[in-house]
């Protein structure tokens, strides 16, 4: 079966940067001027007011420049956090990090970044500039190839910015000997005009309305692609008049006493005075959402009885017709976005409607639900779907989150979040970030509940995933206690599943084979496949194949796979494939082992399954070496070493996977010999995480 690929960006060197959605118009000497001081300086902010363009010329300025960095130029937006505590998580997700360890956020950056070339791109941060400039300085001075380029109101303020001031556009008459058409405002004005009325030219009977418009809004891009997008219904000169009228209403008829910022808020507020009266409600509602949203999404937060969910569709429609909303698509459906003055202009207006606790609340329920229904398709035939939809609904889930953590009554709800999405946090790539989360839902919520019981095991699962092993025992323990208490059978046994998966870790084969068995025991009859039955059944399997017990532990891993296979579940299959690899590899079958340790990589190139593809490779290792092919098993041990530093605790510390690794490094150590190993293993620590899997898959040649 092919599957669409969603491999993280952050596996690959190349970078993340975003697409470019509209052309880019002008700014020829500011991108020149960025260029040079970013060539001399490590640490160059960009400000402006809002709506003049900083994100826009930053991208535009990092899709020119990219080439110039050997490891890539990626982008971090940080416009919806809401938490400063969450900048540096927010930062390493975005550089594709996957440390699952419990280290310090800030070590773990450091240290990927390393003596890598990198340009850090940091969007919006006036709302968090302290957390931002603490950041910034602290890798800066720990990282020597490191450049960061920043945007924000305001300066970070560290001794060593070069700040750099994007100014608006210039305006017709600002320089005399200037040809109307060649200036920047109006070519943007037209250049826009002509996606709106795709007739539209610029010419002689125009060119003279345009330019006075464009000095009216002072050269400010997104003031200028809102007038825009009201050529549908007005020509330039009628736009050229109301806009004339509302200035002279604002300013008491003084043009010179209107600030720039306010020259973009009589923009949007006409903007928003020339929507009808129901679009201006969605817009207010719609500032809720973080980052873009699905339709499905906007019909079920922000209708009632004064906006009915059969009129949502075209009301979103009209939106996106005025540019109020952008449109994004993408692999897995279209979505929609505010963009961020846009999206403050709503909040502001939801506030003044007295509406936002609603609609956050509405919010909260709707991200709640839908993390229900991917807890309760998870272990079936759209589990990458789960996988790709979770993914894009991140910034969301992090704003139902904080809503839920801060306002009074609704904590528990975070639980019921925390403990739907555990799939998220531990198959999804964002443990570090499911744990956070969980311990601050904990301890706001200390009275005995279900839905606590419930968060306490999933914390035990993230935390074994960090290789944090104490802390997961505690965890399930005190989940097992506390389900006694509160009658939650279900509970008790996930506590006692979780129990076995430390004690695996650990290396306690004995202990973790009773309560593994005891969990598989009380699941057999649990149509719940994850996170009970399945991961406990492919656990066994390793314990048995530690211990020596073969037939047994492949017995498992087929019936595992025939369950997977069935149901149509991928992300455990893909452990089961491993774990058949490896006991195929011990009955000294490697051409078999190395086809199941293949297709559990090429399952897990669809998933962010970081440490999951490390351990899987760890096998594959030992395969080639078993092999007698010692250059690629080298090569993988190279890349092994540099590619756990960004995942966290090498191999978990699981005290059976860090033994077959030094057993495989002697082998091929004596098999290529001192010097030839050393050259295989630097070539190897070269790699990143996709080219490895490459590597390990035959799809990338390596020396004889």
């Amino acid at each position: 079966m092919r599957l669409p690929m969603a491999t993280p960006t952050g596996w690959r060197r190349e970078g993340n940067l975003p697409a470019e959605l509209t052309s880019f118009i002008g700014r020829t000497r500011l991108l020149a001027n960025l260029k040079r001081h970013l060539g001399e300086s490590r640490l160059v902010t960009v400000t402006g007011i809002g709506g003049v363009g900083k994100s826009r010329t930053v991208l535009r300025l990092a899709h020119q420049i990219r080439g110039q960095y050997e490891d890539g130029v990626w982008f971090a937006d940080l416009a919806r956090l809401q938490d400063a505590g969450m900048v540096k998580h927010t930062i390493a997700s975005a550089l594709g990090i996957a440390d699952q360890s419990s280290r310090a956020e800030s070590e773990t950056l450091s240290e990927w970044v390393g003596e890598r070339q990198i340009l850090l791109i940091i969007d919006t941060c006036e709302h968090l500039v302290q957390g931002c400039a603490e950041l910034v300085e602290e890798l800066l001075n720990g990282n020597a190839n490191l450049k960061v380029l920043a945007t924000s109101r305001q300066s970070l303020n560290l001794p060593y910015e070069h700040v750099i001031p994007v100014p608006p556009l210039q305006v017709p008459g600002e320089d005399p000997a200037e040809n109307l058409f060649a200036n920047e405002s109006v070519q943007l004005f037209a250049a826009r005009a002509g996606t709106v009325v795709p007739d539209f030219v610029l010419d002689e009977e125009n060119i003279t309305a345009v330019a006075e418009l464009c000095r009216r809004l002072d050269g400010i891009p997104l003031a200028i692609e809102l007038a825009a997008v009201r050529l549908r219904a007005l020509s330039v000169e009628q736009i050229l008049a109301l806009l004339a009228d509302r200035f002279s209403l604002l300013a008491g008829a003084s043009r010179t006493a209107l600030p720039r910022h306010q020259t973009l808020r009589a923009a949007i507020g006409w903007s928003h005075e020339l929507c009808e009266p129901a679009e201006r409600l969605l817009w207010a509602r719609l500032s809720v959402f973080a980052g873009d949203f699905e339709l499905d999404a906007a019909r079920s937060v922000c209708a009632d009885e004064r906006l009915p969910q059969e009129n949502i569709t075209d009301l979103v429609t009209g939106l996106v017709e005025k540019s109020i909303l952008l449109i994004k698509s993408n692999p897995a459906g279209v979505r929609y976005q505010l963009i961020d003055t846009l999206a403050e202009y709503g909040e502001e207006w939801l506030d003044k409607l007295g509406e936002s606790d609603k609609m956050r609340h509405k919010h909260l329920e709707y991200y709640l639900s839908l993390a229900q229904r991917g807890e309760d398709a998870w272990s079936g035939p759209r589990q990458l779907y789960w996988f790709v939809r979770m993914r894009h609904e991140h910034d969301n889930v992090r704003v139902a989150l904080e809503h839920a953590l801060r306002t009074p009554g609704e904590s528990v709800l975070a639980l019921r979040l925390l403990g739907s999405l555990w799939f998220m946090w531990f198959c999804c790539g964002l443990t570090r970030e499911g744990r956070l989360y969980l311990e601050r839902a904990l301890a706001v919520n200390e009275g005995l509940s279900r839905e606590r019981c419930k968060a306490l095991w999933v914390l035990s699962y993230v935390r074994s995933a960090q290789g944090d092993v104490g802390a997961a025992v505690l965890a399930a323990e005190q989940c097992s206690t506390e389900a006694v208490k509160v009658g939650d059978s279900k509970a008790v046994i996930l506590a006692s599943k979780m129990q076995g998966t430390a004690a695996l870790l650990q290396g306690d084969l004995q202990k973790a084979s009773a309560l593994l068995g005891v969990a598989i025991e009380f699941n057999v009859d649990n149509k719940e496949l994850n996170p009970g039955l399945l991961p406990a059944i492919v656990e066994l399997s390793i314990v048995l194949t530690a211990q020596g017990e073969l037939f047994e532990a492949e017995s498992l891993q087929l019936d595992a796979l025939q369950v997977c296979k069935e149901r149509g579940e991928l992300w455990l299959g893909s452990y089961a494939h491993w774990a058949l690899a490896m006991t195929r590899l011990a009955t000294n079958r490697p051409q078999d082992a190395l086809a199941d340790a293949q297709e559990s990589l090429r399952v897990k190139r669809h998933f962010h399954d970081t440490v999951g593809t490390l351990i899987v490779l760890e096998g594959v290792a030992r395969i080639y070496s078993a092999l007698e092919q010692p250059h690629v098993a080298a090569r993988l041990l190279g890349a092994l070493q540099q590619n756990w530093k960004k995942a966290g605790l090498p191999m978990l510390g699981a005290p059976w996977l860090t033994g077959d690794h030094e057993k495989c490094v002697k082998e091929v150590g004596k098999a290529l010999g001192e010097d030839g190993y050393k050259q295989a293993f630097e070539d190897g620590s070269r790699l990143d995480l996709d080219e490895a899997s490459s590597l390990a898959l035959g799809e990338m040649d390596a020396p004889l």
